[in-house]
């Protein structure tokens, strides 16, 4: 479990929620900083959600898992629709945040722990860009495998993610050079988040594009079934589970 010191995310949240200022700083491996939507985008209201998680938030069904749940914004809109979610964050202060905001379960819990314990899922919703806390592709393949076994036969995956090359920014297309020297996909960010004082251990943060996507997502038992995307960067992939023998897991 994250220390007080170490979950700055849960920090700026939790400062949020008390009326404090919150900024989110963040900091990548190559000494490149930038500021954050941060904790106004952890809270807000439906109405003012990307539009790509407003039509993709229509797709769900059944009982829903909330991966990388911030301050709880996907479950209170869920149960307020009847849903039974379970949210589930690595940073302790999300949750207690979470709960205070009247999320019914709120969990501790790191996507790399998700098990049989939390049952069995309709669907699984990574918004927030949160496909990128499978961190690489090898892992990311290796906790699909995993959501296929816990989800049900019609399940889903609603994985938000941002194509990388987009992007005119010559510092980050510089990362991606660096990135492909070091034998990394172009978007696999090394970064840690700051707030005040505290600051989270260094974590990779994968950024893929639809493309990379789907070839990341082959043979784990899942299937690119459809893509939410405006104009921009980013999208919603909807993933469903692969006919038999179409892309089971190996």
């Amino acid at each position: 479990m994250l220390s007080q010191r170490a979950d700055a995310v849960g920090q700026l949240i939790l400062a949020h929620y008390e009326g404090r200022p919150s900024v989110e700083i963040i900091e990548r491996d190559d000494r490149w900083f930038g500021i954050s939507t941060g904790a106004p985008a952890y809270f807000a209201p439906f109405e003012q959600w990307p539009s790509i998680e407003r039509r993709a938030i229509r797709l769900v069904r059944g009982r829903v898992l909330d991966v990388g749940c911030g301050a709880g914004r996907v479950a209170l809109r869920l149960q307020a629709g009847g849903y039974e979610v379970v949210s589930i964050d690595v940073s302790p202060l999300a949750i207690k945040t979470c709960r205070l905001r009247g999320v019914r379960d709120a969990r501790v819990c790191s996507i790399t722990s998700v098990s049989s314990r939390l049952g069995e899922f309709d669907t699984v919703i990574m918004f927030g860009n949160n496909f990128g806390l499978f961190g690489n592709a090898g892992r990311a393949r290796w906790l699909l495998r995993r959501l296929h076994r816990l989800t049900s036969p019609a399940a889903r995956i609603l994985a938000e993610s941002r194509d990388p090359y987009q992007t005119a920014s010559l510092d980050h297309r510089r990362y991606h050079q660096l990135n492909r020297r070091r034998g990394r996909l172009p978007g696999q960010l090394r970064i840690r988040v700051r707030f005040g004082r505290a600051r989270t251990p260094w974590f990779d943060y994968l950024i893929v594009s639809p493309r990379e996507m789907r070839d990341i997502v082959a043979g784990t038992g899942w299937c690119v079934a459809r893509v939410i995307r405006t104009t921009g960067p980013d999208y919603v992939a909807v993933l469903e589970k692969a006919a038999a023998g179409a892309g089971e897991p190996r």
